[in-house]
């Protein structure tokens, strides 16, 4: 196995100014013309061949072994937030209301930093590595959209991987683990309909907006109430807006938020409940209601094979750096569409550092990591690769 640690060290200034690129100039969910070209440029100066425009702005690239063998996916996603960026970096946002709130300007670079290293062993290298350039992460759907327009075919992987920085933790934290690590996500809209009214004759109304809290509260007993203390749940509201003025009940109330679980029997149980706790509130209380609830990512789910693979590359690596293997966050990642067909490892490196002040939180306006982490996840990824294509 090549020193990729090593190698990712001396190729630092070329992904740290990639990824400062990148965040100066970030877009949103299939806006990633920018980014995509720059991509493209870059892998076609390795010499490979690259496919653009899938999923609108997704780029494909494949790196041939001279050996036959398996083929390795490796996705890294490109899409930035749209939230204005607070920090004082010299490489902050030039671009009003987006930003890199989630790392994905990293990411982005590390792919690019990757390409460079397995290329560099190319002749070495068992059967393939598809690299995948991923745009919009962030709800979009973009992975499902490539995989509707056939990134899994011609040549289909055997294995899956990915990574994500991950400001939860310190920098140089890896976890790893098996089964079930990120969250199956939901969104959904209620209309809670009632009869509008003045606000001083509630009782010539039917006041949605008190419906609109009793539900709020009664959702609370999903999770706590019908899901098993064992399991895992979440149910969260976090858009409300009724009404327009201080003496009027108005005749409708919306909400909006999202629903996090696990495993499937789970989701059906919380979705079952939600319908009947939305519906029957509001009926009690004399409302109608309209649900919609739309399906936004899969849970994130680690092939147990693969993911002992990377935990092994992980030790190997860095020995002194405690390996988690069990891990789960209620965060969400369509990394799953891919990964729902071909098995593989979802896996995170901490990139938070408190003394610098690189600590806050994915999606806040005043997020950034630390940048040693770049290396450290290039060199894993890559590493983590080839001992795929030589372990399948």
């Amino acid at each position: 196995m090549p020193d990729f640690y090593a190698e990712a060290k001396e190729l630092f200034e070329y992904t740290r100014d990639l990824r400062r690129d990148f965040h100066q100039h970030p877009e949103l969910g299939f806006q990633e013309v920018r980014t995509a070209g720059i991509v493209a440029k870059e892998l076609r100066s390795l010499g490979l061949e690259v496919s653009t425009g899938i999923a609108e702005t997704g780029v494909v690239a494949m790196i041939e072994g001279t050996k036959p063998g398996p083929v390795v996916l490796l996705r890294f996603d490109m899409d930035a937030l749209p939230i204005e960026e607070e920090t004082d970096a010299e490489y902050a946002s030039q671009t009003l209301g987006v930003m890199h709130a989630c790392g994905h300007d990293g990411h982005t670079a590390i792919g690019l930093t990757v390409a460079k290293l397995l290329h560099a062993h190319q002749k070495e290298i068992p059967g393939s590595v598809k690299l995948v350039f991923q745009p919009a992460e962030e709800g979009l759907g973009g992975a499902e959209r490539m995989v509707a327009e056939g990134v899994l075919q011609n040549p289909r992987p055997d294995v899956s991987l990915s990574l994500h920085l991950w400001n939860a933790k310190p920098l140089g934290w890896i976890a790893a683990a098996p089964g079930p690590v990120m969250a199956a996500s939901e969104t959904f809209s209620v209309r809670i309909t009632g009869k509008g009214g003045h606000g001083a004759l509630p009782s010539d109304a039917v006041d949605p907006i008190f419906a609109a809290g009793q539900i709020i509260t009664a959702l609370q007993s999903i999770v706590s109430r019908n899901v098993d203390p064992v399991e895992t749940a979440v149910v969260s509201v976090t858009n409300l807006h009724g009404g327009s003025t201080f003496n009027v009940i108005p005749p409708y109330v919306d909400l909006q938020g999202t629903i996090r679980t696990f495993k499937p029997e789970i989701r059906e149980l919380v979705l079952r409940r939600f319908h009947e706790v939305v519906e029957g509130t509001a009926a009690a209380l004399g409302c109608e209601t309209e649900i919609v609830i739309e399906d936004v990512t899969l849970a994130v789910d680690n092939d147990p094979k693969v993911t002992k693979m990377v935990q092994a590359v992980a030790e190997r690596m860095f020995p002194d750096v405690p390996l988690i293997t069990e891990y789960q966050t209620m965060g969400s990642e369509d990394m799953s569409f891919m990964m729902d067909v071909i098995p593989g490892c979802y896996f995170m490196i901490g990139s938070a550092n408190t003394e610098k002040g690189l600590d806050a939180k994915h999606h806040h306006p005043k997020f950034d990591f630390d940048e040693d982490v770049l290396p450290q996840a290039a060199a894993l990824m890559a590493a983590a690769a080839v001992e795929v294509l030589m372990g399948q």
